[in-house]
């Protein structure tokens, strides 16, 4: 009977390394079984307007998960039910997983937010940034406009990146030289390509302003983490983040038996979802994109979620201090985020890879002051919210901004305690 016992306890140990966070009814973590009902209901509205083939939907209070739920179909053709461990495409939702690698390393006291770029890759130094010699004439949607160079007022900084305000590759005049500059190859890693991206000019003074880089920013942050700790970008993520955490199912290229897991994408259109051209993305298994290369499961990313809303441990794992996790989540840009990129024109700000909500009253959303989290270009939602003690994951292949807003008022309504 005590060997039994032993064993049961080895079992039980081995299953909280393994990451696995425990289900509770929702009622023990305050809230409602009934009104969680209206999550199911509010994805069944877009699924059946083809907005969505389907989704999973996960919210977790108190350390405990309260639903857990997957809808509709992961591939239409084939009629294919959604799973709960279904992999998605994180595109972006990749990027507070980088920023997080960056904040292990600033606790180390290997790198300062306040450090150039240059510090880390040599080739950073003496940035040039973009001026229009019309700056009144719009950009022309082909072709280059006229412009000419000048030196930057100072180098970028790791905090530049992490905050979107470098203005390095940013979708202005200066992102369109990239392609011309520094073109990437099949083969190219972080290693080989991120030194010649950096020759491209900035397409702003740094910290003037908010810009998102969807891209270069972020694959910047992956290379310092690789040139600071010795590893590769992916192996790094692996022994530092997703193996303490549990995360089995995260990573830039799946194994060939995840294949069958991949959901897959589509586009709304006026006679409903199809493949987009690029439904079959390649994954490069040499460049490792902290920008949005990583793809999960709504379950393994909650490990990650879980452990900056319990202030930086999951399961007696510490990855960050508290104090660092607050810093992540305050705002870095004060006004500068409002307005840009689609998001409420007050209410918001931006910390250290993630958007802010400084006033939900402001911004017109349904989510607690104080919540932090980001999404990605297929539709992939997280927000950590500290208030609530609450995670709430939403995972679609389908960039549809309302199913973001209809789930976040599902799952508030819900809070009963």
């Amino acid at each position: 009977m005590r060997q039994l016992q032993l064993v049961t306890v080895a079992v039980s140990l081995l299953s909280l390394t393994a990451g696995s966070i425990p289900t509770a009814k929702p009622e023990d973590v305050g809230l409602s079984s009934q009104r969680l009902e209206r999550i199911g209901e509010s994805i069944q509205r877009h699924m059946d307007a083809a907005d969505i083939s389907g989704a999973v939907t996960l919210v977790a209070r108190n350390g405990r998960i309260a639903h857990f739920e997957a809808h509709g179909l992961m591939d239409i053709e084939n009629k294919k039910p959604m799973a709960k461990d279904a992999i998605f495409r994180l595109a972006s939702m990749s990027k507070p997983v980088t920023g997080v690698a960056i904040l292990m390393l600033v606790e180390e006291g290997k790198i300062r937010l306040s450090d150039p770029v240059s510090r880390f890759i040599p080739e950073f130094k003496d940035p040039k940034v973009v001026v229009l010699k019309d700056p009144a004439r719009p950009l022309p949607p082909n072709g280059d406009p006229d412009f000419y160079n000048i030196p930057a007022a100072r180098e970028i900084t790791i905090r530049d990146l992490l905050t979107h305000t470098s203005g390095f590759v940013s979708g202005g005049p200066g992102a369109r030289q990239a392609n011309k500059i520094a073109p990437r190859n099949p083969d190219d890693t972080l290693a080989t390509y991120i030194p010649r991206l950096a020759a491209v000019p900035l397409d702003f003074q740094p910290g003037s302003q908010w810009t998102y880089s969807p891209g270069a920013a972020f694959d910047t942050l992956g290379r310092v983490v690789e040139v600071v700790s010795g590893l590769t970008f992916d192996q790094f993520l692996k022994q530092r983040i997703f193996d303490p955490l549990g995360m089995k199912n995260t990573a830039f290229a799946q194994p060939e038996p995840n294949a069958s897991r991949r959901v897959t994408l589509y586009r709304k259109t006026s006679t409903g979802l199809v493949k987009p051209e690029n439904h079959n993305i390649p994954v490069s298994s040499t460049y490792f994109s902290g920008a949005g290369g990583l793809s999960s499961t709504a379950e393994d990313y909650l490990q990650f979620a879980q452990m900056l809303v319990n202030g930086g441990q999951l399961n007696g794992k510490r990855l960050l201090g508290p104090r660092t996790v607050e810093l992540m989540a305050s705002n870095h840009v004060g006004d500068m985020f409002n307005g840009k990129l689609g998001r409420p024109a007050r209410g918001m700000g931006f910390g250290l890879s993630v958007a802010v909500i400084q006033d939900a009253v402001a911004a017109g959303l349904r989510v607690s002051n104080g919540s932090f989290g980001w999404d990605g270009a297929f539709g992939t939602q997280v927000w950590i919210d500290p208030k609530e003690k609450m995670v709430t994951i939403l995972m679609i292949q389908t960039q549809i901004g309302q199913v973001q807003r209809d789930f976040e008022n599902a799952v508030m309504q819900a809070i009963i305690d």
